[in-house]
């Protein structure tokens, strides 16, 4: 799937043919990463200066899909796209694999976690039980190698330690209950507490991570995401200083020029209208 015989006018057919497809896609990026003729900038790119981008990108398409913003998916699915474009053509340069390799590792893994689908296994069982099956496999593929490893350091610290939670759960070390969690909820806010009157800052850093690390936690057992859960609370939030500032700006005023006392009353009141609303 790429094209590295293609001659310039060849080239130039398929980069300006609006219906080229992925085809199109993937002599673009060779093109931008031509040594003599392509782009500077994208031909000085390694995969350690392009990865912050990919999470960029994957995070904008989680925006997007929380915003309900059909229209701007589109786009950043195709950004999202494109870096996994960028990183099979840098590793197809280095010799590693070719973005076919990439297309039919994932199909084949696709075919291998799906029987139910694709082999002779019963389709008829719970998405639950599906996702047992699918992490059974996965576990399979990853052989003899510890209960943690394969969950990527780079992800988010609450979907991280959620992960990190739920493949130590399935092997039995996990609180029975909620209110077990509760009680260890209020033991580390205890401790925070504590860290703040007497440990050091590194201490008291520490402690701030279990706490958040157990809130991860409650909200694993509870049955909710922490990271979207935090990022509809970010919403929230921001959504509510706007108005703060929308009733200080009708006043001539600015949230610099206020108060604490006042801004928590407008803060009350934006609370009230969005639940007037609902």
């Amino acid at each position: 799937m790429t094209h590295p015989h293609l001659d310039r006018r060849e080239s130039d057919r398929l980069v300006h043919d609006s219906a080229g497809g992925l085809d199109r896609l993937l002599e673009i990026m060779a093109r931008l990463r031509d040594p003599a003729t392509g782009c500077p900038w994208d031909i000085e790119q390694t995969f350690a200066t392009i990865a912050p981008y990919t999470l960029e990108e994957a995070h904008e398409v989680a925006d997007a899909i929380d915003r309900q913003a059909w229209g701007e998916l589109k786009g950043e699915l195709g950004d999202l796209l494109f870096q996994t474009v960028y990183h099979a053509r840098m590793a197809s340069e280095a010799g590693h694999f070719t973005f076919a390799d990439v297309v039919t590792a994932i199909s084949d893994k696709m075919l291998a976690r799906h029987p139910h689908v694709f082999g002779d296994q019963s389709r008829d069982k719970t998405a639950e039980q599906q996702t047992k099956d699918w992490e059974a496999a996965k576990a399979a593929e990853r052989g003899q190698a510890r209960t943690l490893d394969g969950i990527a350091q780079s992800l988010p610290a609450l979907t991280r330690a959620l992960k990190l939670q739920n493949r130590a759960a399935r092997v039995g070390f996990d609180w029975p209950s909620t209110d077990k969690v509760l009680d260890k909820l209020t033991e580390e806010a205890r401790e925070v507490v504590e860290a703040r009157d007497t440990l050091s800052h590194t201490e008291l850093t520490e402690e701030i991570g279990d706490l958040l690390f157990v809130m991860a936690n409650l909200a694993r057992h509870l049955k909710v995401d922490p990271e979207a859960a935090l990022r509809a609370a970010n919403a929230k939030f921001t959504r509510r200083f706007a108005r703060i500032e929308d009733w200080l700006a009708e006043t001539g005023k600015r949230p610099a020029d206020s108060d604490l006392a006042e801004m928590d009353a407008l803060w009350n009141r934006a609370k009230a209208e969005e639940k007037a609303q609902r």
